[in-house]
């Protein structure tokens, strides 16, 4: 006799209408609606989504259909290249937008079942969500990270006015050192500067080596005064002192692109003024160069 297996549990399921029950034997559907008012980044969702968890049960989102906007995954445009606004992922990221709301400081999401559900706990569902919806792991552990670092800077609900200052200046403090600590070093490997330890005074190639050990290891050890969001730290210090010079050189190419906008929109002349100087001055110099 074959015995019949049952049915995987869909986790995300359509929450219906505004105004109607969630269906957990439809997939979710995703509706993003945008007036003329509203943000470029900003939506509204014409259908909630529904996630049954497994410590909270069932999350329908968003509480108040009228009043929330999300701008979907949020991601500084410096780290797009990295981690898309959309993508699998977007369905765990409208429905941690619907469980902290755009005052996670202040109130927590009430689930189905009458549990509260406040920002940490909100954080841990969005990395289990993220799992249900095929996200890679390493994606869904630095948005994770992301969202966790938000928590420490911002502050949760349930913390007290110096657990929020202690968690905040942790990672803001971390987070300095380590960008400290990159540049430093950078600027020892182009011997603009000298005396970092762990580099000592080999050639280029072994000093760039013992660098990326220290960028590495570095992190692990200052992460630990974390405390219970140590995995976090560990993550957001290595990311931080692996991508540091990526990031730089994105947010400069990024400032570049955004003035160049600016100016040809506000004194388009100049710009082809200026456009035009730049490619004569590129000439010369590759003409020269011959």
């Amino acid at each position: 006799m074959t015995e019949q297996l049952p049915p995987p549990t869909r986790r995300f399921y359509d929450g219906g209408p505004v105004d109607g029950a969630p269906d957990p034997t439809s997939p979710p559907l995703i509706v993003l609606e945008r007036t003329p008012q509203m943000s470029p980044r900003e939506f509204r969702m014409g259908r909630r989504i529904a996630y049954l968890d497994r410590e909270l049960g069932e999350l329908l989102v968003p509480a108040d259909p009228a009043t929330f906007t999300s701008d979907l995954a949020s991601v500084p445009s410096v780290f797009a290249w990295l981690v898309p606004r959309i993508g699998r992922h977007l369905p765990a990221a409208l429905l941690h937008d619907g469980l902290v709301g755009s005052t996670p400081q202040s109130r927590s999401y009430i689930s189905t079942e009458g549990i509260e559900v406040d920002f940490e706990e909100a954080n841990r569902v969005f990395r289990d969500a993220m799992a249900d919806t095929g996200t890679g792991v390493v994606r869904r552990r630095l948005m994770w990270t992301a969202v966790t670092l938000t928590m420490m800077v911002t502050g949760d609900s349930r913390w007290s006015g110096v657990e929020r200052w202690r968690w905040r200046v942790t990672a803001i403090g971390t987070l300095a050192v380590l960008v400290v600590l990159g540049l430093w070093s950078t600027a020892d490997l182009v011997d603009v500067l000298g005396g970092v330890p762990w580099m000592g005074e080999g050639s280029f190639w072994s000093r760039l080596l013992t660098g990326a050990a220290g960028a590495v290891t570095i992190p692990l050890v200052i992460a630990q005064v974390w405390g219970r969001f140590r995995v976090a730290g560990m993550i957001a210090g290595t990311a931080l002192a692996l991508l540091l010079h990526v990031t730089l050189a994105v947010a400069a190419l990024t400032a570049i692109y955004r003035a160049t906008e600016w100016l040809a929109r506000r004194a388009p002349w100049t710009a082809v003024v200026l456009g035009a100087g730049i490619v004569v001055s590129a000439g010369v110099v590759f003409i020269r160069s011959l």
